[in-house]
């Protein structure tokens, strides 16, 4: 009797946390960018689920806009094309009101959707080392920038170009081996503790100067 008890305040007490952080959030998301792998829909499903919140992945979204898959995206029209619907669908989704969003890995390396993020979310960067990629893209082949001869190559750049962008989000969670929901768990804790949550959303001018600043150091 006493394990079922703490287990109802163990739920009303998660039930009071995702209420205040819907609450802090207004019609704000929680945006997941990461490189390939990284887990960011994985996690995004049940961090939306924790925090009683839709999700939507935008790369998913984009084939449906597209009619297509990403591969075929890339492979037919390129990825100049590919990015510039990921943009628009980002915008769309951003605009629909709170949600947990997992975007692609390239992303956030756009100044104007690094902006969007700003005016309308808060960024959690889920971090993870090269050999934890490696493994984990192993298991699927849809991966368009990998389909090269060296992938584990073609990963260091990335992870060299894109990961002093990524260090630009609200809240940055190492990605590795456990259960997901240890890295929910860390995710709410961040959010918890992330002093953008707690202030008023930034307007989108705000975020691009505020982007510039942080990028200037």
């Amino acid at each position: 009797m006493h394990g079922e008890k703490g287990d109802g305040g163990t739920q009303k007490s998660r039930a009071a946390v995702a209420l205040a952080i819907r609450q802090a959030l207004g019609s704000r998301s929680i945006v997941m960018v990461g490189l390939m792998g990284a887990g960011k829909s994985a996690i995004g499903k049940r961090l939306a689920a924790w925090l009683e919140l839709p999700f939507n992945d935008a790369d998913q979204e984009i084939e449906k806009a597209a009619g297509k898959a990403i591969n075929d995206i890339f492979a037919e029209n390129g990825e100049t094309y590919f990015r510039d619907g990921e943009r628009r669908v980002i915008a769309r989704l951003l605009g629909e009101g709170a949600k947990v969003l997992a975007t692609g890995g390239g992303a956030f390396m756009n100044a104007e959707t690094r902006a969007r993020i700003s005016s309308s979310g808060i960024s959690v960067w889920l971090r993870a080392d090269i050999d934890t990629l490696m493994h984990r893209v192993a298991r699927r082949d849809n991966r368009p920038l990998l389909k090269a001869p060296n992938p584990r190559g073609v990963m260091e750049q990335l992870i060299a170009a894109r990961y002093p962008v990524y260090a630009l989000a609200d809240i940055t969670i190492d990605s590795h081996d456990v259960a997901h929901e240890v890295i929910v768990e860390a995710i709410v804790t961040g959010l918890q503790a992330c002093d953008r949550l707690a202030r008023p959303p930034l307007t989108r001018t705000q975020g691009k100067a505020a982007d510039a600043e942080d990028g200037s150091g």
